[in-house]
């Protein structure tokens, strides 16, 4: 299994799950008028709620395919699944929390100035609105700067955690693979099979054996 197969699918799992390509982009939008309240109406007739469905009983596993040589594993769903996986999308989400609470703010102190400008009419002295709209012409610049700075940073860390969760996952599939005596595992994700028996998948047990490994004292 080629590391940048899995990176590969570990990047798109990463933005869809985090949101972090797009910081930034969303400032405060306007409030939505609360709904008006519906008038008074009669009240529908009693009835007997309908029986809740019971849940299927859980399938148990396929079993591995007795001499098989290739299998496939999901790599998004080990990302999402393990407990490593969550504490990376974790790490990048309060990032990125961070970084646009920040944004907001500095966003504020700008449109707040603006609304100073805007508001002065004749009061302010040329002098003093001169040197506010330098200063809003600066928190501007700095604003861009900012969100610029922040993406870069946020993106530097999902790399940081990519590299290190196919680092750690790596070696299990490896492992997994030579006791199966496979020849090739496919990245599922990546591979359009148009069938495949699902007792070849390996995301399960990868799962359980790297969140086995990621547990305290584990060594």
């Amino acid at each position: 299994m080629k590391v940048s197969a899995i990176a590969a699918s570990l990047a798109v799992t990463l933005v869809a799950f985090t949101g972090a390509s797009a910081f930034a982009q969303g400032a405060a939008q306007p409030a939505k008028p609360a709904p008006t309240a519906p008038g008074p109406q009669t009240p529908a007739p009693a009835t007997q709620p309908a029986p809740v469905p019971s849940p299927p009983a859980a399938q148990p596993p396929a079993p591995f395919p007795a001499g098989a040589k290739f299998a496939y594993i999901n790599p998004p769903r080990i990302f999402q699944e393990t407990v490593a996986g969550k504490a990376a999308v974790g790490r990048i989400n309060a990032l990125t929390q961070k970084k646009q609470s920040e944004f907001q703010a500095k966003q504020k102190s700008m449109a707040d100035n603006q609304q100073k400008l805007q508001s002065s009419g004749g009061v302010m002295s040329e002098a003093a609105r001169s040197q506010l709209e330098k200063e809003i012409e600066k928190q501007n610049t700095e604003l861009q700067r900012y969100q610029q700075d922040a993406q870069a940073e946020i993106n530097e860390l999902q790399n940081e955690v990519q590299a290190d969760f196919v680092q750690k996952v790596n070696p299990i599939i490896d492992a997994v693979a030579k006791e199966k005596g496979l020849q090739i595992v496919f990245n599922g994700g990546d591979a359009g099979f148009a069938w495949a028996d699902p007792g070849l998948d390996l995301t399960n047990e990868v799962i359980k054996r790297l969140d086995a490994a990621t547990k305290p004292g584990a060594k």
